[in-house]
C-alpha cells in the first residue's frame, strides 16, 4: 500500500509501544477490564462446537489468555504483540507483531482472538482483511474491541473544562467506533456470517483522578496523533474533576465510567457454512402460510 492510500493516524502506535512496554517491567497492575473481557471471550469460544488447531493470540499482553484457549483444544497457540517485553512474558510461542502489518501467511491460522487491542488500530479495515486472509477456510474471529460510548463521561468534562478555561476544546479521549461501524467492516473485510454485539460496563470510582490514574497504568492515557503536547494546566485539571463529579457522581459518592466492549465474530467463507437463499428460490409462499392474498407494492386493497 502507497502511504497515500492510507487513513490519517489516528493513534500514536510508537507512542503506546512504549508506554506499554514501561508498564510490562514495572509490575504495577489496573487491567482487570483485560481480564473480564478475556474470560467472556473464552465463554464464547466454549459455545463453539468445535476445536482449534493453530490460534493466534493478537495483543497478547502478558498471555492472559493461552491458558483458556490451551484448555479449548487448541495444540499450538502462538502469543503476538507490538511490545517485546510482553511478548517475552507470554509463555510459549510468541511474535514481536504490529496488528496493522501482520507477518502470517495466508490460510495459516485456525482461529484469532483479540482481547481490548483492536481500538487503538488506525487502519482497522486492513487489520481486520490482513486476519481473514490469514485464517484457513471456515478459520474464526473473535475480536474485543472499546466501542463509542467508552469513556463518554471523561470526554464531556474535558471538554466543558477546557471551553470555560481556555476558551476552546482540545482532543483528550479517543473517539471510538460505534457497533453498527464495526459491523459493517466486518462484512467490508470479507467475513461470513459476521455478529457485532455490544455490553456496556459501569465501573465506580472514588473521583474522576482515580479513573485516569487507572487509565495510565493500562497504558491507556491520551493516544491521540493531534494530541495537545503541552501540560495540562492545573485549573483545566480541577475544573474537570468537578464537572465529572457534578454531571456523573453516584449517590454513594463515587462516580460512574462506561467502558462499551464490542466484541466482533467473524468466518472466513466456506462451502460448508450457511448461505441466505436467493430471492425467488422459496418453494412456499408466505401468503398461502398465513392464509391470506398476496399484494404487490402498489396495489390498492379492494375486492377480489
Amino acid at each position: 500500500m502507497h502511504s497515500h492510500d492510507r487513513p490519517p493516524a489516528l493513534f500514536d502506535r510508537k507512542l503506546l509501544a512504549e508506554r506499554r512496554g514501561r508498564l510490562a517491567t514495572s509490575g504495577r497492575d489496573a487491567d482487570f477490564l483485560h481480564r473480564r473481557v478475556a474470560q467472556d471471550l473464552l465463554d464464547r469460544l466454549g459455545l463453539v462446537r468445535r476445536t482449534f488447531d493453530v490460534a493466534l493470540d493478537l495483543g497478547s499482553g502478558p498471555g492472559t489468555l493461552r491458558p483458556g484457549l490451551q484448555s479449548a483444544g487448541c495444540r499450538l497457540v502462538v502469543a503476538a504483540d507490538v511490545v517485546p517485553q510482553l511478548v517475552g512474558q507470554a509463555a510459549g510461542l510468541g511474535v514481536i507483531a504490529d496488528a496493522e502489518a501482520l507477518p502470517f501467511k495466508d490460510g495459516s491460522l485456525d482461529l484469532v482472538v483479540s482481547c481490548l487491542a483492536l481500538q487503538l488500530v488506525n487502519d482497522l479495515p486492513g487489520t481486520l482483511v490482513q486476519l481473514r486472509r490469514a485464517l484457513r477456510p471456515d478459520g474464526l474471529l473473535l475480536a474485543a474491541l472499546l466501542g463509542g460510548q467508552t469513556l463518554a463521561e471523561l470526554r464531556e468534562a474535558f471538554v466543558v473544562a477546557e471551553s470555560e478555561t481556555r476558551g476552546g476544546a482540545s482532543p483528550r479521549v479517543a473517539p471510538f467506533a460505534d457497533v453498527r461501524e464495526l459491523g459493517a467492516l466486518l462484512q467490508r473485510a470479507g467475513f461470513a456470517l459476521p455478529v457485532a454485539d455490544s455490553e456496556v460496563i459501569e465501573v465506580g470510582y472514588p473521583n474522576a483522578l482515580a479513573l485516569m490514574r487507572d487509565l495510565k497504568l493500562l497504558g491507556w492515557a491520551n493516544m491521540l496523533a493531534e494530541r495537545p503536547r503541552a501540560l495540562l494546566r492545573r485549573a483545566t485539571l480541577a475544573r474537570a474533576v468537578e464537572v465529572y463529579q457534578e454531571r456523573h457522581g453516584r449517590p454513594d459518592g463515587r462516580v460512574k465510567a462506561t467502558f462499551e466492549v464490542v466484541t466482533l465474530t467473524g468466518w472466513a467463507p466456506h462451502e460448508s457454512q450457511q448461505r441466505p437463499l436467493r430471492p425467488g428460490s422459496a418453494k412456499a409462499r408466505l401468503a398461502d402460510a398465513l392464509g391470506t392474498r398476496e399484494q404487490s407494492a402498489g396495489e390498492k386493497p379492494g375486492r377480489e
